[in-house]
């Protein structure tokens, strides 16, 4: 795996579990935490962006 590769997978590992930590503290639901970790960095924007 090159270097540009791994990047990109942190960076998508590491949006995925801002956005469940984000999800969670605004909502207490699994199921909320599940549906934004899918969406990963596009509701960590989302939840800039409105808060």
């Amino acid at each position: 795996m090159t270097a540009r590769q791994e990047a990109t997978r942190a960076g998508i590992s590491f949006g995925s579990a801002l956005a469940i930590a984000i999800s969670w503290s605004a909502n207490h639901s699994i199921l909320w935490a599940i549906l934004h970790g899918l969406l990963s960095w596009l509701y960590v924007i989302y939840f800039a962006v409105t808060r």
